[in-house]
């Protein structure tokens, strides 16, 4: 067999030319504590390609192995892959005793501890070198070194290897294959790594803990890796190393507190110099680090540094922290955390430490967690919010009768839909926990009953809601509040400072106007008006006007309608204090506002003064067999235009009212669903008309700006003709996503997992917008709309408005805004300060 020489055993020196790339990430990391003068022990870093080819079958020449171990002959071999999360094979320690160092040890550290070395190393070679048969190494007790060696030999035929350059040799090599192997190819895979991902190996001198003195191994961090609040934890475990225990081991925490004995108070000097070395490695490594220690008779041996693990919260604080304290610069730290991971800040989250009991899972939909009770229709979630108690409203599916119920639950889920179906985009917007598309749940309405799995569920039983993982919990769960402390507001500022696109919030009620302002949102990019008619005091009114027969009927039964509406408007106008508010007419088919039901259809009948027959007539009349491609938007506006003509005067009467009382008021008017340019040149007329006539009766002048929102993709490819008769046009992604795939947003959670799991879609595209496809149609529009019209202002509104990755997209595609969810406004601001600084640093570095 060929033989490779290791000359790729680099030495880990201050100087030595390790790279992250070649050698992995802990090769690099142990170089830069080697740099800080820390006691690290003897390292080697075997390079990506050296281990490649020793999985390939070459074999090691013994001399570089021998120089390895010529210091105490006893080391360990630990993974180093180029990112820490794509783990590795586990570490082996005490490579290198045989019979030879075993007698050394023993009189060094005494013949129990000596025993435990040798047989800890020759169970884990059996096990994970050899493959032997792990049941044959349980041994424990007096002779059980003596067991192990015979075992060995009986299996192998062969005493158990003496050679420490040919254990080493076999270590390297099963640890090599290990990494090659399809079932880690998978598992890194599945923590984003790609297949051929390549692995370094660190091999390093051990320092013993076990022996005469303060002996021991442990770890110590400075920070809570929940809260990112500083604190010391960690543990030192007496007489303990690797699964070797020695004699009078002992556990001991750090600090003093309640739970023992603490390393604090038995050794205050050794304890102050791991303080220092973390204080050291926060400050040259940039980062919060936890530091695996081992003590040998009082002396501390560095052998690993770590990032310390931390969830969304504590990454915020860390790296606001590191900023504040000129460790890092601002732009730094906006880059260091995940915009996501500011959704787990605005809401409470389960406790990630307490224990959870999950019945189901479903599409985390917009994020935080509630407990609450059962309840399964919008009329028993307001009699329990009436009551004060908490509940979660289950559906199969909510449509817009049950925006009431939603608004009376701290949380939502349902057996069907997607990212972007009715009940997802609703609770978002409240800012409600809400899963949706939980297969795995059966819902009995009638009964009123969950099932999930072998459990069955009453109303009034207690949930949990996880929104943030999509886990359904039994009982109440350990949550954890808000966390919008002083570090989320500091990452906030350093944001606005950082540029990029503008953000503006979807609101349609004053509480989301408040909301948006509270995230400090540029205006409302959104507000749906057809959620405002399904108000008790207003849905019978327009239960009214759709049964009218004439053009004067609906306008009397719109006028009812009307004062409602400016006072709405009006209250938009007055929180937002100046700042834009785009305003969406009318878009839903009218059968949404009608009964279904023959119980609701008599109950209507009786409210009319109708036989049942003619609401029964109606309601068949105008149910579509496809109402998302049907009578809505601005079709429904040239066809009725009563209800565009009250809504543009609520609009024009509110701005007069609004700018009386506080800084002008410039209302945005958007028209939906157009797909030609003659719908916006009719709205456009009638909406003109009811302006001129508010002036004159109010003897007061305005200006609106009129847009469009661009949801099919004619209008896309049409954007030039629109643009011409516009001030803006919004990109809906929601609908235009559905209509360019031919998808049903609110049935597609079905099958979607399998298509994503199966890579017919890379992601689900209601929630990672399609660059390929609608961003194709989005970069047509707005260069046709740029081309007729260079200051049209462009913008994008549909839920991929609040998603980091579709927001780089629409960086680079030069839209001037996005707009989204009021809770899912720092998330959009965080990453649009982000795609402002790559795009800077690329220019810098052009």
């Amino acid at each position: 067999m060929n033989k490779l020489e290791l000359s790729e055993a680099t030495l880990i020196t201050p100087s030595g030319r390790i790279d992250r790339e070649r050698h992995g990430w802990r090769a690099k990391c142990l170089q830069r504590l080697v740099r800080m003068d820390l006691p690290v022990p003897r390292s080697f870093a075997i390079c990506c390609n050296t281990v490649r080819l020793i999985a390939q079958g070459r074999s090691i020449g013994c001399e570089v192995l021998q120089d390895i171990l010529s210091g105490s002959g006893l080391v360990s071999v630990r993974p180093s892959a180029v990112m820490p999360e794509w783990g590795g094979p586990g570490t082996v320690l005490n490579v290198g005793i045989n019979d030879a160092l075993h007698k050394t040890l023993v009189d060094r550290i005494g013949q129990a501890n000596a025993d435990a070395v040798y047989l800890s190393f020759v169970q884990s070679y059996a096990i994970h070198i050899a493959r032997l048969d792990p049941d044959m190494f349980t041994q424990d007790g007096p002779d059980a070194l003596a067991q192990a060696l015979r075992s060995y030999h009986d299996e192998m035929d062969a005493p158990f290897p003496q050679d420490p350059a040919e254990q080493l040799s076999q270590v390297l090599r099963s640890m090599a294959r290990a990494w090659d192997g399809p079932t880690a190819r998978l598992l890194r895979q599945a923590k984003g790594a790609p297949a051929d991902a390549p692995l370094g190996l660190v091999v390093q001198e051990m320092a013993l803990a076990l022996g005469p003195g303060l002996c021991g191994s442990g770890s110590i961090q400075f920070i809570d890796p929940v809260t990112g609040t500083p604190r010391v934890t960690g543990r030192f475990r007496g007489q303990h190393h690797g699964r070797a225990i020695g004699e009078g081991a002992e556990t001991l925490y750090l600090t003093k507190d309640d739970r023992g004995p603490a390393l604090e108070d038995t050794a205050p000097d050794l304890f102050a110099t791991l303080c220092e070395f973390g204080a050291a490695c926060r400050k040259r490594l940039r980062e919060e680090m936890q530091i695996e220690f081992v003590v040998t008779g009082g002396q501390i041996s560095v052998i690993d540094a770590v990032r310390v693990a931390r969830g969304s919260r504590a990454g915020v604080r860390i790296a606001v922290s590191l900023a504040r304290d000129g460790i890092i610069p601002h732009d730094e730290a906006l880059m260091r955390v995940e915009p996501r991971a500011l959704a787990d800040l605005l809401h409470h989250q389960v406790d990630p430490r307490a224990p959870r009991d999950q019945i189901a899972r479903g599409i985390d939909a917009s994020p935080g967690a509630a407990t609450g009770n059962l309840v399964f229709s919008a009329t028993a979630a307001q009699a329990a919010n009436a009551r004060g108690d908490a509940c979660i409203l289950v559906r199969r599916e909510t449509g817009p009768e049950d925006i009431r119920g939603m608004h009376a639950s701290v949380a939502v889920l349902t057996e069907r839909g997607g990212t972007t179906s009715h009940a997802a985009v609703i609770a978002r917007g409240l800012g409600l926990p809400c899963i949706v598309g939980a297969n795995g749940i059966v819902i009995d309405a009638r009964n009123r009953t969950l099932r999930a799995g072998d459990r069955v569920l009453k109303e009034g039983d207690v949930i949990t809601i996880d929104g943030s993982s999509g886990e359904v919990l039994a009982g109440s769960a350990v949550l954890l509040p808000p966390a919008l402390d002083d570090a989320f507001t500091q990452l906030m500022d350093w944001a606005a400072q950082a540029g990029g696109l503008k953000v503006r919030a979807n609101a349609d009620t004053p509480e989301d106007a408040k909301t948006a302002r509270r995230f400090q949102a540029q205006g409302i990019g959104l507000c749906r008006t057809e959620h405002m008619f399904f108000d008790a005091d207003r849905l019978p009114a327009m239960r009214e006007m759709i049964f009218a027969d004439t053009p004067e009927d609906r306008r009397l039964s719109l006028d009812r309608i009307l004062p409602m509406q400016r006072k709405d408007f009006s209250s938009l106008f007055e929180i937002m204090a100046g700042l834009p508010v785009t305003i969406r007419l009318f878009d839903p088919p009218l059968h949404e506002f009608l009964p279904h039901e023959r119980e609701g259809m008599r109950e209507l009948a009786e409210s009319l003064d109708l036989p049942l027959s003619d609401v029964i007539r109606r309601v068949e009349a105008l149910t579509e067999f496809n109402p998302m491609l049907g009578m809505r938007g601005v079709r429904l506006g040239i066809t009725v235009p009563e209800i565009y003509d009250m809504q543009a005067r609520a609009i024009f009467e509110a701005t007069v009212d609004a700018s009386r009382k506080g800084d002008p008021v410039v209302p945005e008017i958007m028209i939906p669903l157009v797909s030609a340019m003659r719908e916006v040149e009719l709205v456009k007329t009638r909406i003109d008309a009811v302006a001129a006539a508010v002036r004159n009766e109010r003897r007061v002048d305005f200006t609106y700006r009129l847009g469009v929102m661009v949801e099919t993709p004619r209008a896309a490819l049409r954007a030039g003709d629109i643009a011409a008769h516009s001030a803006f046009l919004s990109f809906g992604t929601n609908d235009l996503t559905q209509m360019t795939y031919g998808l049903s947003r609110d049935d597609a959670g079905r099958f979607m997992g399998t298509y994503v799991g199966q890579g017919v879609y890379a992601e689900d595209p209601f929630h990672v917008l399609d660059e390929d496809g609608v961003g194709e149609l989005i970069l047509t529009g707005v260069q046709r709309a740029r081309r007729q019209s260079p200051g049209i202002t462009i913008s994008v509104c549909g839920e991929h408005g609040g998603n980091p990755e579709s927001i780089a997209f629409c960086h680079d595609a030069g839209v001037d805004y996005v707009s989204c969810s009021p809770f899912r406004v720092p998330v959009a601001r965080l990453a649009a300060a982000q795609s402002a600084i790559r795009s800077r640093k690329t220019r810098e570095s052009h």
